[in-house]
């Protein structure tokens, strides 16, 4: 966001709600309307515009190609561009993850959130963990009990750490749906009754993969080539799922690849993509930032903010009441 900021952009950004079991019957469909879609409507009446820039990163990617897909179907053309970071669309491919998710493994799972209404932080990032045994559990467990060598805090591992609850029905809506049955690459995911096609997003798309990903491998999430029907930038970035996206400019030793595919450009695997394109020192921000940029109109002054009445008056200060729960 300081970066974006510094860059002359107007940013607003979605928390997370960390659910508890009061929130256990919120669907995926309720996450597209109150999560994106209200959100959506907030930004372009607080800031006048006309248009916005869509950003999601991960789950949030999913989500967002979900509604921007729905959007397309219905002519809604408030997207000025979409971007994906580090975000999926079509599962078959979804790397280590797909060990823990089966049918079993799922039904086990929806048993334990029947119970509590929610799927807790630390059963999710011990999952996620489990993807990375070696890193995020022998090494520390070695580093710290065995050799008495405290790591020292840095916040990337701070965020890492502030995991979040996920509502039971959506929880499970998002492992049946979406990576045992893949409904929204095979065009089976319904919004308001009916099916809804990655093809329907109409706004220009810029995606990131990270080298390293294990939770959304930069293959799967090189699939989307093969379902959007508009322009694609692509960026493969050196590090993983966290380090690779949260990487600003002037950080050390970073890399990246990227390239721009037109609609009418005949689809290339991931390899033959990855051969093609020569490797940039740095970070890929500063393309993002010029990217966005050459999709944005003319710079205006900042809309005001923090309104002290109205539909969307300021609640609280930032960062907001939903980081804060535990």
């Amino acid at each position: 966001m300081r970066f974006l900021v510094s860059q002359g952009f107007t940013v607003f950004m979605i928390s997370w709600k960390n659910p508890d079991v009061g929130d256990r019957d919120l669907s995926m469909e309720d996450y597209r309307k109150l999560g994106v879609m209200d959100a959506m409507d907030a930004v372009l009446a607080i800031s006048h515009a006309p248009k916005l820039h869509a950003v999601g990163y991960c789950l949030g990617g999913t989500l967002l190609s979900i509604a921007a897909a729905a959007m397309g179907r219905d002519g809604d053309e408030r997207l000025a561009s979409t971007s994906f970071l580090a975000a999926q669309v079509d599962f078959t491919e979804a790397g280590q993850l797909q060990l823990f998710i089966n049918d079993s493994e799922v039904t086990l799972i929806e048993d334990m959130m029947e119970q509590q209404g929610y799927l807790s932080s630390d059963q999710m990032a011990g999952a996620f963990a489990m993807l990375r045994a070696r890193d995020l559990i022998w090494a520390p467990i070695i580093q710290n009990y065995l050799l008495g060598k405290r790591s020292e805090p840095f916040d990337l591992m701070a965020w890492n750490a502030d995991g979040t609850r996920m509502p039971a029905r959506m929880h499970s809506e998002y492992l049946r749906k979406l990576i045992l049955n893949n409904d929204l690459a095979e065009g089976r995911y319904r919004v308001d009754g009916k099916a809804i096609a990655v093809s329907d997003i109409c706004a220009p798309i810029f995606a990131v993969g990270t080298e390293d990903d294990h939770v959304a491998p930069w293959r799967s999430v090189y699939k989307l080539h093969l379902f959007a029907d508009t322009d694609v930038t692509f960026v493969l970035t050196s590090g993983g799922h966290n380090a690779g996206i949260v990487s600003e400019p002037g950080h050390r030793g970073r890399h990246f690849r990227i390239a721009d595919t037109k609609a009418t450009t005949p689809y290339r695997d991931p390899d033959e993509w990855l051969a093609s394109n020569a490797l940039e020192e740095g970070t890929w921000w500063k393309d993002f930032a010029i990217w966005l940029a050459a999709r944005s109109g003319e710079p205006i002054s900042l809309p005001q903010m923090g309104a002290k009445s109205g539909a969307y008056k300021a609640l609280c200060d930032a960062p907001g009441i939903y980081v804060m729960q535990r």
